[in-house]
């Protein structure tokens, strides 16, 4: 696997997801929640509930994890290195969240689904994201959101209003950034057909049946939904499948156009 010794994520980072966090940054409000927005308020809290519930990999618990984290970090040159948990959770999924306690999670319903080069794959993208800054913003958003849907029960409403603009640039920077992260991927694994499969098996993958899925199918399948953005109705339907709005709850590892968007991703690197 390719090393990249001093690499600076401007260096991968995808042209939509720099457009879309500077637009995050120009909306009204954007400033007062980030003064607002203090670590012991979401980061602290779950780092403490992560060493309590889920278990640390280290080199004697996982090791096998834990070498494949270790040489991640390595070669996108992250300092300093993450926490990595695994997390009693059948959802196939990972995070990365933290800044001054940067941390990831590995669900074991994902470790017991992917090969170990599609984890290899998951982890890149995940140190992706903690290498373009983006766990930070992600922390505020969900933080922003959860605050201006507990106050709109309190304001009949007023405060969704007002903050409709926030939570819509919030959604589309949230979506920009994930390509930056698969690009993140494409460069530790220098594997493009591994990063697609990691996508496959994320969206509807099986350890028993693995053998019946075929890529193929899958790109033809994400052209498909690409097509449907023809109708715009079924755009809309696509925001709100995505995104629980009313629960601030947003959607940023897609499932059949996952492949979609990281051919997006190829396409301008």
């Amino acid at each position: 696997m390719p090393t990249y010794t001093g690499i600076s994520s401007e260096a991968f980072r995808h042209p939509l997801d720099v457009g879309a966090e500077q637009a995050l940054r120009n909306v009204p409000g954007f400033d007062l929640v980030a003064r607002k927005f203090v670590e012991f308020l979401v980061e602290r809290p779950q780092y403490v509930y992560l060493m309590g519930n889920s278990i640390q990999v280290s080199p004697r618990q996982y090791s096998t994890l834990h070498g494949i984290f270790r040489e991640c970090v390595r070669d996108l040159d992250i300092s300093p290195e993450p926490t990595l948990f695994v997390s009693q959770t059948p959802l196939v999924n990972a995070y990365a969240l933290g800044q001054d306690l940067p941390y990831m999670v590995l669900n074991t319903g994902l470790i017991d689904v992917l090969s170990e080069r599609e984890i290899r794959a998951v982890i890149a993208h995940e140190l992706g994201h903690i290498k373009c800054g983006h766990t930070r913003l992600i922390q505020m958003a969900s933080w922003a959101i959860t605050a201006i849907f507990s106050l709109a029960d309190l304001t009949l409403g007023l405060s969704r209003v007002l903050s409709t603009g926030l939570i819509m640039a919030f959604y589309e920077w949230l979506r920009k950034a994930e390509l930056s992260a698969d690009r993140a991927a494409l460069l530790v694994m220098d594997d493009l057909e591994t990063v697609m499969r990691t996508m496959m098996h994320m969206a509807g993958g099986s350890s028993r049946y693995a053998r019946e899925c075929s890529l193929e199918e899958f790109v033809s399948q994400a052209e498909r939904y690409e097509q449907l953005d023809e109708d715009g109705l079924n755009q809309v339907y696509k925001f709100f499948l995505y995104n629980n709005l009313s629960q601030g709850v947003f959607l940023t590892h897609p499932e059949s156009g996952g492949t979609g968007d990281l051919l997006a991703a190829v396409g301008e690197f």
